[in-house]
């Protein structure tokens, strides 16, 4: 396996395809979901994913949160085989590079609301109520670093 942080211009055409293959797989089939995936912010975010045999085992963006000084923004946390702890080190490199490449001293994310706990471990703490968004329950969370 596989360990990689790259920005946008840096990934291959495989390695785009793979990443967009599995979040629409993820986020859209699996949770059955259809949302516009393609947002716009990819080109600016940083792209965490651990790779195996070309494919995406756990893959999470981190970029610079708009007219917040110092604030990072995770999203699109993923991992292909639940339960095997690739969250965690999916979310460890997340926030490390969150505050080694956007000198971020704040990451904030929308959690899916089953998965608050999970981020509550890696140090986030729950900043609103819960929240519809694209029809799933969400929560604000917020780290400081």
């Amino acid at each position: 396996m596989e360990m990689h942080v790259k920005q946008f211009s840096e990934l291959s055409c495989t390695e785009l395809y793979e990443i967009m293959r599995v979040r629409v797989a993820v986020f859209v089939v699996e949770q059955n979901c259809p949302y516009q995936d393609l947002d716009g912010i990819d080109a600016g975010a940083y792209h965490v994913f651990l790779q195996e045999n070309e494919k995406i085992l756990a893959y999470l963006r981190v970029f610079a949160e708009e007219d917040k000084h110092s604030t990072a923004r995770i999203g699109r946390v993923l991992t292909a085989q639940r339960g095997t702890g690739l969250g965690a080190k999916i979310l460890e490199v997340g926030i490390k590079t969150a505050k080694g490449k956007l000198c971020a001293q704040k990451i904030v994310l929308a959690a899916q609301s089953y998965a608050k706990g999970f981020y509550e471990k890696a140090g986030f703490r729950q900043t609103s109520a819960e929240f519809l968004e694209d029809g799933i329950p969400h929560v604000q969370m917020l780290l400081q670093i």
